[in-house]
């Protein structure tokens, strides 16, 4: 049995509940963001916050130079993050393939 969590504001905000519940229930979890790996969570796969926060600074300096919103074109995330949590990897007894931890973006040990 796994656990995967969706994403969302309402998830996002309680994270280190979520993964403080996945730990005690000793279920193996993936996440949408990164920042449930540093709570303590298995492994996630979702877009870059950083990326995101950069495109919408780069959309702010556009309108402040002049253009309209609207003639913005709409943006979608481009670039991902695999995480993997080491530690939680060992409290759940599990051993991640040396495969996939050479294709994560981070690992946290």
């Amino acid at each position: 049995m796994a656990l995967f969590v969706g994403s969302g504001p309402v998830l996002t905000v309680h994270r280190e509940q979520i993964v403080g519940l996945a730990a005690r229930h000793e279920l193996p979890a993936s996440y949408p963001l990164r920042e449930y790996v540093v709570a303590g969570g298995l492994m996630s796969y979702g877009a870059s916050i950083t990326e995101a926060y950069r495109q919408a600074g780069i959309y702010t300096g556009r309108i402040l130079k002049g253009e309209k919103p609207d003639d913005l074109p709409v943006m979608r995330s481009t670039k991902f993050e695999f995480v993997i949590n080491l530690k939680t990897a060992k409290a759940l007894a599990l051993e991640i393939p040396p495969s996939l931890l050479a294709t994560a973006d981070e690992v946290i040990e």
